[in-house]
């Protein structure tokens, strides 16, 4: 699970073009669907998860370019400009209701040093991908399990998905190792699904189930949890209803996500 949906195109420089426009989107019928309108901030032990900002994208180019972190995914923007180009068009995505991204800030920071990301794959079936992408300097630091318990209990309770996929080299045993530590479960290798440097890698295939998460909450907090409506934490959501759209530069998807999986 190391492509990307988003996929940059050349670097335009400083963003330029017209006027950002304010756009209102209609009443939610549910309080699932209101992440639409911009993400929650979820609490974890050590950092906070919110939405991107732009201001953000000096610390992720600085974070999520290295060699180290470029391993194992597809590569990243290269520069400012085009971290700032991925933040909007992963507001537009959000506001489709296709795509959340959330930015990794650790306590006593105010900048996003990763991000975790959530695609939706099926609506109807409730599949989705995710995984996520840290700066070098934090890997092995518990950032990981702090981030993703919040984040796949938002995909499970807020945006209506019912199976989560993810997908790790076999080479990137960090990855590995912090998917099974998780829960997930290792269902099928992918031969040769994953390209960087024209080389093809095996990708191995985890799944988290709802009901097997809830359940497995519900038994560590000795209590039985219904995995239907479930809302674990209170989430804060932003006030505003509103969300401002740039007009965005033209990028291509690919069906997955591109993550870089270490804690």
């Amino acid at each position: 699970m190391e492509m990307m949906p988003y996929h940059p195109a050349p670097d335009p420089g400083p963003l330029v073009g017209p006027a950002p426009m304010w756009v209102s989107l209609p009443p939610r019928a549910a309080a699932r669907t209101d992440w639409r309108a911009g993400l929650p901030v979820l609490d974890g032990a050590g950092l906070t998860l919110r939405e991107l900002r732009l201001a953000d994208a000096p610390s992720l180019c600085a974070e999520l370019t290295t060699a180290q972190v470029a391993r194992f995914i597809s590569p990243p923007p290269t520069s400012v400009a085009g971290f700032e180009q991925f933040i909007q068009w992963a507001h537009g995505k959000r506001a489709l209701g296709e795509y959340a991204c959330f930015g990794v800030v650790p306590a006593g920071s105010t900048r996003a040093v990763g991000i975790f990301q959530i695609k939706i794959l099926d609506a109807d079936a409730g599949t989705a991908e995710w995984g996520f992408a840290l700066g070098a300097a934090y890997w092995g630091t518990g950032l990981f399990m702090a981030g993703a318990h919040p984040v796949v209990d938002f995909a499970f309770a807020q945006m209506g998905v019912r199976r989560l996929e993810a997908r790790a080299c076999l080479a990137n045993g960090r990855g590995n190792g912090a998917l099974r530590k998780l829960g997930a479960v290792p269902e099928t290798v992918l031969h040769g699904s994953f390209e960087r440097h024209g080389e093809r890698l095996d990708q191995a295939l985890w799944t988290i189930e709802a009901t097997a998460w809830w359940a497995a909450k519900g038994r560590r907090r000795g209590t039985t949890q219904a995995s239907s409506g479930l809302q674990p934490q209170a989430f804060r959501w932003p006030a505003c209803a509103q969300i401002r759209v740039n007009a965005p530069p033209a990028v291509t998807e690919s069906r997955c996500l591109a993550m870089m999986y270490a804690a």
